[in-house]
């Protein structure tokens, strides 16, 4: 009767369980059948020299070893470790009766070293859901799978370990994760901080208004004006990660290979910063092998384009569906991905190809229509779903040299959680809606109600700056947002009009 163990295999963030059945009898090949890939075919030659190295014989007959459901594709190296313990398991060599109760994961090396997974919280997660006893896999992976309790999570080293626990020869030693502990104590384990910034107050309100409403906002401004900086502080102010969206993090992480051995729960927002060369597959996930890209790595976070008018058009267009929906589906003849992608889009620029164009001091060098040219590259669609752009100007000599402490980002963050939860409990019977830059056109008009003063402030704000129609939605969440700030019921003139000031790209003649 042939012997089974079991393993498992990731689509998307979603883990499968796989059962690996093996037959030995009379003749002399190896066989795998059940739709495995290249990688998992050449796994016999990698179990063979691991079992030899280990001091155990391989058989020499006939070894069959099927991968069910068949149907299936089998991808990857993390089947070997599985394969090696059912041959020597069906050629008793040890004990089958544990071999139910484990999944087993890992990839071997021809000493019988066992190397790294991909995808080890999601295949946890499906095991705890199967009723399975425990885990066995990687040494580099046992924390990451241990966040899920009730679960016996055994990191190994090498094929002998995993022979000795099976013959009742050697125990092994279980990883144990207080998730509630470790996520609580590493919540606001950030490097930066708003303090560090010098002057700027106007970046750092708009982009405390951007937290808030979990507004996409862009930065246009010469080099060295400190855009960069402000981008990559924007997590330390967005509200904490909550535990469900730790657990969503860390599973997309885990399933992209980006878990050191150290880590076990992401307990802070990611920050994506891809460099502008990134193809569209890198950007929005997919490949032979589909894996998450960019816009998924950075869910829960802040996704970060520098200098955007140089990456390729076709890469930013991309984008343009994820940014509505919130979620990227990788297609493919016999299967379909889906990964989750709510991230907050950062992009900076340069207002012209000199970066000049506009700066206080210095002259741009841009040839006449140079600049609109340069701004044209990003497109409309695109810039239609950002709400806030920001103009930046460089910081003078005076505020540089001050003493005076800035705003640190603690306090910042305060003010944005209490936003926050005034937009819960407004969207709190939405099941598709968490923040006010994720409204309706719809429910912009029921919720984003002005008077009649602001309606001619809006109404002269359009003629005067030669406002587009687009803008018009993007003002009155903007502003939305900013009464929350203030814990204001409505709308008020000043809101309206500080958030008519976050629309410069749309303003006519702006470029020139």
């Amino acid at each position: 009767m042939p012997v089974k163990t079991f393993g498992s295999a990731v689509y998307g963030i979603e883990a499968t369980t796989i059962t690996i059945e093996v037959h030995i009898s009379s003749g002399t090949k190896y066989f795998i059948v059940g739709l495995p890939d290249k990688a998992v075919s050449e796994s016999m030659l990698r179990v063979e020299s691991a079992i030899n190295n280990s001091g155990y014989r391989m058989p020499r007959q006939k070894i069959v070893v099927n991968l069910a459901p068949a149907d299936i594709r089998k991808e990857g190296s993390s089947y070997d470790l599985a394969i090696a313990i059912g041959i020597l398991a069906e050629s008793c060599q040890i004990e089958s009766d544990l071999l139910d109760k484990y999944l087993i994961l890992g990839e071997i090396s021809l000493n019988g070293d066992i190397q790294p997974i991909k995808g080890a919280l999601p295949i946890s997660i499906q095991a705890k859901k199967e009723n399975f006893k425990g885990l066995i896999l990687p040494k580099a992976n046992a924390r990451e799978a241990a966040i899920v309790s009730d679960l016996e999570v055994y990191g190994v080293e090498n094929l002998t370990e995993v022979i000795g626990f099976f013959n009742g020869k050697k125990s092994l030693e279980r990883t144990i994760v207080d998730t509630r502990d470790e996520f609580f104590n590493n919540i606001n384990n950030y490097e930066s901080n708003f303090a560090d910034v010098k002057g700027q107050e106007n970046i750092k309100r708009a982009l405390e208004i951007a937290a808030a409403g979990g507004h996409n906002v862009i930065l246009i401004g010469p080099p060295g004006a400190g855009k960069t900086m402000l981008a990559k502080r924007l997590p330390t102010i967005l509200p904490p990660l909550n535990l469900y969206e730790a657990l969503e993090t860390t599973k997309i992480h885990s399933v992209a290979g980006k878990l050191a051995a150290s880590d076990s729960l992401m307990t802070v927002r990611p920050f994506r910063s891809p460099h502008h060369t990134i193809s569209d597959v890198a950007l929005v996930g997919g490949g032979g092998h589909p894996q998450p890209g960019e816009i998924s790595l950075a869910h829960n976070g802040v996704l970060f384009l520098d200098e955007l008018p140089e990456f390729k058009r076709t890469v930013l267009e991309v984008m343009r569906q994820p940014l509505e929906e919130r979620r990227v589906t990788i297609s493919r003849a016999r299967f379909t991905v889906d990964y989750p992608a709510s991230f907050m889009l950062v992009a900076s620029m340069n207002p012209c190809p000199c970066g000049f164009y506009n700066h206080p001091e210095k002259e741009c060098l841009c040839g006449p229509g140079v600049v609109q040219r340069y701004l044209s590259k990003v497109s409309g669609p695109l810039l239609d779903r950002i709400d806030l752009h920001v103009e930046v100007t460089p910081v003078n000599f005076n505020e540089l040299a001050s003493d005076r402490k800035a705003e640190a980002s603690d306090m910042i963050r305060q003010r944005v959680i209490k936003a926050r939860e005034i937009q819960t409990n407004r969207f709190q019977e939405q099941t598709e809606v968490y923040c006010n830059a994720q409204m309706s056109p719809k429910k912009v008009r029921e919720i984003c109600k002005i008077n009649e003063t602001g309606q001619n402030l809006l109404k002269k704000a359009m003629e005067r700056l030669g406002l587009s129609a687009r803008a018009y939605d993007r003002i009155l969440k903007v502003a939305r947002t900013i009464a929350d700030l203030d814990a204001s019921e409505d709308i008020k003139i000043e809101h309206l009009a500080e958030a008519i000031h976050y629309r410069s790209l749309d303003r006519e003649g702006w470029a020139g």
